[in-house]
């Protein structure tokens, strides 16, 4: 990725800046699972990525892809006009979050307790 395909940063030339950039990037609630599932799936509808992405909710998931697109993270892209039907996939920069999503993935396998899955719907 050249310079200009580089995302800009606020604080440049500081130590922490691109632990910082990133993890604003990655570190809203829901773009890690969305990246997570384009990178497995590959590109999705909007309804079907709302399926992969359990507990969303549509104004949500349109949020999300609306910043990780206006990101460069996410291309969208209209299928079809009549009806119309967009696919979204991840751009080269969204690909390329692909270890920092596995790393995530993998700390919380090791390191955090599983869900009691009916314990969790009660709260």
């Amino acid at each position: 990725m050249s310079d200009n395909e580089q995302l800009p940063a606020w604080c440049p030339g500081d130590g922490w800046c691109s632990i910082t950039a990133t993890a604003s990037l990655v570190g809203k609630k829901w773009h890690p699972v969305i990246i997570h599932r384009l990178l497995t799936r590959g590109p999705l509808g909007f309804n079907a990525l709302q399926d992969e992405v359990d507990g969303i909710s549509s104004k949500v998931l349109s949020e999300s892809l609306d910043d990780l697109e206006e990101k460069q993270v996410v291309d969208r892209t209209i299928v079809s006009e009549k009806p119309v039907r967009v696919e979204y996939a991840l751009t080269e920069l969204g690909e390329s979050l692909e270890p920092v999503v596995t790393a995530l993935e993998d700390w919380g396998e090791e390191h955090l307790q599983p869900v009691d899955e009916e314990a969790a719907s009660v709260v």
